[in-house]
């Protein structure tokens, strides 16, 4: 069972790997940009198998500050095994999570709240004006503009790290691979309101990006497992059985009309047409049973135990 939220409190989840640093003068603008809500706070840093000095300056920043949190994973998993055992450690009403590298600016954490008070359940940065290199700006300008597309987002900036949510929608995510980058999409598939706002951008300081061309590639199959999950999680027979039974209706018209042909007296054995249609209704069966057995699977589907998830995170200092 997950721990219960507490009310007023707002839990920043960051996400490191190697970012040595960058994470003492992050916690400085947090602690400073915190202080101006005005409420309670715990910062969870999640040391995503850093192999630098970073895990040093974490255990050194825990012992400093009270409201610092630190999660190890025993190695690198990605950033969304790393952000969902921050949202586990998380106990606020609020959570906010924001990269560790320093190019997203703290002071903007007021205006994503208010935003969460005026009706939002979940509130994404938009880097209006990025401060990155021309070829990433290309590449996930690509990146937004296609997901808009396929998924009917009306978010400039799915991809920005830097969002607050309700505690409701943490604990309803259920992140694999790359998906962090829906994040947004998977929550309005679940009914959240999701709202944007413009935040500043900085260039980076210190070690270089962990982005690349391989991420975006990666990011494209996944969303078309997020567009499946949204439109046919709860009813996959309709997308297996439509196929299904679209290519079995096409097999057998083709098998009709050659069997009216060898009735006629022509010879069909030869006729690269009737192995079209055979396989055609062969594999149009096959995805209609893959259909039922989703469907099957689907209602007695249960979200893997927290316990293998746990089994990731080899300490966690408070």
């Amino acid at each position: 069972m997950p721990d219960p939220v507490q009310p007023d409190l707002i839990s920043v989840v960051v996400p490191v790997f190697n970012e040595e640093e960058s994470v003492g003068p992050l916690v400085g603008e947090l602690r400073e940009a915190l202080a101006v809500v005005g409420r309670p706070t715990e910062i969870i840093f999640v040391d995503d198998g850093s192999t630098d000095r970073t895990p040093a300056e974490l255990e050194r920043l825990a012992g400093v500050h009270e409201e610092v949190t630190v999660v190890t994973l025993r190695r690198n998993f990605g950033k969304a095994v790393a952000l969902m055992a921050g949202f586990r450690e998380a106990r606020g009403e609020v959570v906010v999570t924001i990269d560790g590298d320093l190019q997203d600016d703290p002071s903007e954490i007021p205006t994503l709240l208010a935003e969460l008070d005026a009706g939002a359940d979940l509130v994404s940065g938009w880097k209006r004006d990025r401060q990155d290199p021309w070829s990433r700006r290309a590449a996930s300008k690509v990146f937004n503009g296609v997901t808009a597309k396929v998924t009917g987002s009306t978010l400039h900036d799915l991809n920005c790290g830097f969002k607050a949510y309700r505690a409701e929608v943490v604990r309803s995510l259920a992140l694999t691979g790359d998906q962090y980058r829906y994040i947004p999409v998977l929550a309005q598939n679940e009914g959240f309101r999701v709202s944007e706002v413009p935040v500043n951008h900085r260039q980076r300081k210190f070690g270089r990006s962990k982005y690349g061309l391989e991420r975006y590639l990666r990011g494209f199959l996944d969303l078309m497992t997020i567009t499946f999950i949204g439109r046919y999680r709860h009813r996959p027979m309709h997308l297996f059985g439509g196929l299904g039974t679209l290519l079995i209706a096409i097999g057998v018209i083709i098998c009709a009309y050659l069997a009216v042909i060898w009735f006629l007296g022509e010879g069909i054995g030869g006729r690269p047409l009737l192995l079209l249609g055979v396989l055609m209704i062969v594999v149009g069966v096959q995805l209609f049973t893959i259909g039922l057995v989703s469907e099957m699977l689907q209602r007695y589907h249960v979200r893997p135990q927290d316990e293998e998830a746990r089994s990731r995170v080899m300490r966690v200092r408070r």
